[in-house]
């Protein structure tokens, strides 16, 4: 997995920051293309990224202010233009349909491809996680966070992968490769001709595990972002503000380096990204915000514009950061 911040700014573009969006890259065979926010301006991004918009697959917005949405109906024509024909599914709050049908209606766009829109809404269990989406692969969470209008946060959790079939224990047993193999990699125990069972835990390896990557949206410090980012391999959390305008950020329903911070001890997370920067700080500033977070949370990063890390499995080696 790979986490690519094509903007990090909050509420309007800066000549440093654009606003919000992120990347999500599924490596592999896979090679799709997930987008968490679409701020004005994200096409230019993702292009400036290297990403192909015939991998983008899904889109989760966090909440319909101007500043996570409005570069949705741009990208959504932009890849109809290049003539993507795959499917694309949006996922959001209540009112995100509407938004991109009213869009797509008074410009007269046509989308060649199909587009869902899943929309949910969290106020009526506002204490829970909400599944949002599955496959064979992973499972998608969202859930109600504190903000000015419904915000949610979402919890990626990619499914563990079985562990690794013991050739050479079966070969020294006389088994040779076969229909039995596949039958044991599918934990399925194995009768073999002289009568013998095989056992499939007995040839299989510990399974690795899973990644999970939290990613929230705008918000003041509240219960669920623990139920969002627990044991995460990665928490991306909005710092608006430093520590010393705590008051401004609860008054406008945000959040300070001091409360990310906590949240990545909280949750127990393994490495901690903060964005959604105000643009009083400018890139110089950047060391401030930074100093500040990881006084609390020392495995901490201030994402940047077309800054990448990336996520390794847990039995493999640290987290790579690389600039582009």
């Amino acid at each position: 997995m790979e986490l690519t911040f094509l903007g990090t700014g909050a509420g309007m573009p800066s000549n440093q920051r654009n606003v919000t969006s992120i990347a999500l890259r599924l490596l592999g065979d896979r090679g799709a293309v997930w987008m968490f926010d679409c701020g004005e301006g994200t096409q230019h991004q993702y292009m400036r990224a290297s990403l192909k918009l015939s991998k983008l697959e899904r889109i989760f917005i966090t909440h319909l202010h101007g500043d996570h949405l409005f570069g949705l109906p741009g990208l959504l024509t932009s890849r109809a233009h290049q003539g993507v024909l795959t499917p694309l599914t949006v996922f959001g709050p209540q009112g995100v349909k509407s938004y991109i049908d009213s869009a797509l209606m008074a410009s007269q766009s046509h989308l060649e491809y199909k587009l869902e829109v899943v929309e949910f809404d969290g106020t009526s269990s506002p204490n829970e996680l909400l599944s949002i989406y599955e496959d064979d692969d992973y499972r998608i969470y969202a859930a109600l966070l504190e903000h000015r209008i419904d915000s949610y946060g979402y919890r990626v959790e990619e499914k563990d992968k079985p562990g690794k079939l013991a050739y050479r224990k079966l070969a020294k047993l006389g088994i040779p490769s076969g229909p039995e193999f596949g039958q044991l990699k599918q934990g399925n125990n194995v009768t073999l001709s002289d009568g013998t069972t095989l056992i499939a835990a007995d040839f299989i390896g510990d399974s690795v595990p899973g990644r999970i990557v939290t990613i929230l949206g705008d918000t003041r410090a509240c219960m669920n972002i623990n139920k969002l980012a627990v044991k995460a391999d990665v928490l991306v959390h909005e710092a608006t503000f430093s520590r010393d305008l705590q008051h401004l950020a609860y008054d406008y329903h945000h959040s300070t380096t001091d409360d990310a911070a906590r949240a990545g001890v909280e949750g127990g997370v393994l490495a901690l990204i903060i964005t959604h920067i105000s643009p009083r700080y400018q890139i110089d500033s950047t060391e401030l915000l930074l100093r500040e977070v990881q006084e609390t949370f020392a495995n901490s990063y201030v994402a940047s514009d077309f800054w990448t890390y990336m996520i390794h499995r847990k039995n493999n080696l640290s987290p790579i950061v690389k600039e582009n």
